[in-house]
């Protein structure tokens, strides 16, 4: 009894080592002390590959000065809200910020500072169509998240915007398509050409 009295909280301690070890940031353990919003207005449907967003982001001076202290650098990110997560496990939003598929679209890195910052990005054009949001992390010395800001709620249900997007294909690509078929069709025609020639000059002879 002695020793399982001794080996419990023994494990526990090694449990927490380890995760130290292992650096486990959790999305929950973080601050929201950066205020971030977008250009898109809610429900707005941005096309992929030609519309751009603007993102502003700032700390909230609500929280005390120094807090953002160890802020080195600022990453945004396209973010998948839960009405574009149902049954898709592949963007998955998970607490352990290793494992969370919430946000898979980098916009822009950028060193810290408290004010003034934005950045205008264009809608890449391999983001799928999806309903999104804008969250950014702030990162310390050690590239590990120390908070965030987001330009939704806490529930991810307001301030949305829709992508839609690349369907069809392109018009370069059409066009090739017309002249690669055109090049075929000559080509047998003109294989026809010779050949109905060899015959008749083999037959001549």
């Amino acid at each position: 009894m002695e020793f399982r009295g001794l080996f419990l909280p023994s494990l526990l301690l090694f449990s927490c080592l380890t995760a130290t070890c292992y650096g486990m940031v959790t999305f929950s353990s973080l601050h929201r002390t950066l205020v971030v919003t977008a250009s898109p207005t809610p429900g707005q449907v941005l096309k992929a590959g030609e519309d751009q967003i603007t993102v502003t982001w700032s700390f909230n001076q609500t929280f005390q000065a120094g807090t953002d202290s160890t802020y080195k650098t600022v990453e945004l990110k396209l973010c998948y809200p839960p009405i574009s997560q149902v049954d898709r496990a592949w963007r998955k939003t998970v607490d352990d910020l290793k494992k969370d598929k919430t946000c898979q679209f980098k916009i822009v890195a950028k060193p810290y500072s408290s004010s003034d910052n934005s950045c205008t990005w264009t809608v890449e054009r391999d983001i799928p169509s999806a309903t999104y949001f804008v969250r950014a992390y702030a990162y310390n010395s050690d590239n590990v998240e120390v908070a965030y800001g987001q330009t939704t709620d806490s529930q991810k249900a307001t301030n949305l915007f829709e992508v839609q997007a690349i369907t069809g294909r392109h018009v370069s690509l059409d066009i090739a398509s017309v002249c690669f078929s055109a090049f075929s069709i000559l080509s047998l025609f003109g294989f026809f050409f010779m050949e109905k020639r060899k015959t008749r000059a083999s037959q001549q002879k």
